[in-house]
């Protein structure tokens, strides 16, 4: 008797832990802590302006992302801009000073407003990191990030 008291437990509590689990995943998926923004097409704008900084930073995911300070005219907006491998897998980096053109979703992100890159001209070349729809172009399901 002893040992099916000890597997009820050793059941219930492994049932408990994975609905704590996911419910903490489900909440963090849903933006409510940590979230990445979303590119939203109601809100895509085209801007020219001058690169100020590169800027990397560690991803969710294990991987690197590209952030571009830009100046556009009077006003500075952090650009989303993708994964850092992806951008090398395309043959694309950024430096300061550099001209370019940035068609993206202008979202608030931690209290800012940022930019979402869908597409970046600079000089006669066009790095396209998402569809018309907003889904990243190294991504293979339908998440907006």
């Amino acid at each position: 008797m002893k040992n099916k008291k000890g597997w009820r437990v050793i059941l219930f509590l492994a049932i408990a832990l994975s609905l704590i689990a996911g419910t903490a995943y489900s909440q963090r998926r849903r933006g409510q802590s940590n979230a990445m923004p979303r590119y939203d097409t109601a809100t895509e704008v085209s801007l020219k302006g001058t690169v100020s900084k590169v800027e990397t930073h560690a991803g969710r995911m294990g991987w690197n992302g590209t952030h571009l300070v830009v100046e556009f005219g009077g006003e500075t907006l952090t650009v989303h801009v993708g994964p850092s491998h992806y951008l090398a897998q395309q043959g694309f980096s950024f430096a300061a000073g550099e001209q370019i053109e940035v068609t993206a979703s202008r979202v608030k992100f931690e209290g800012s407003d940022v930019l979402i890159a869908r597409k970046i001209k600079q000089g006669d070349r066009v790095l396209t990191l998402r569809n018309s729809e907003g889904i990243p172009a190294w991504s293979k399901s339908r998440w907006r990030y």
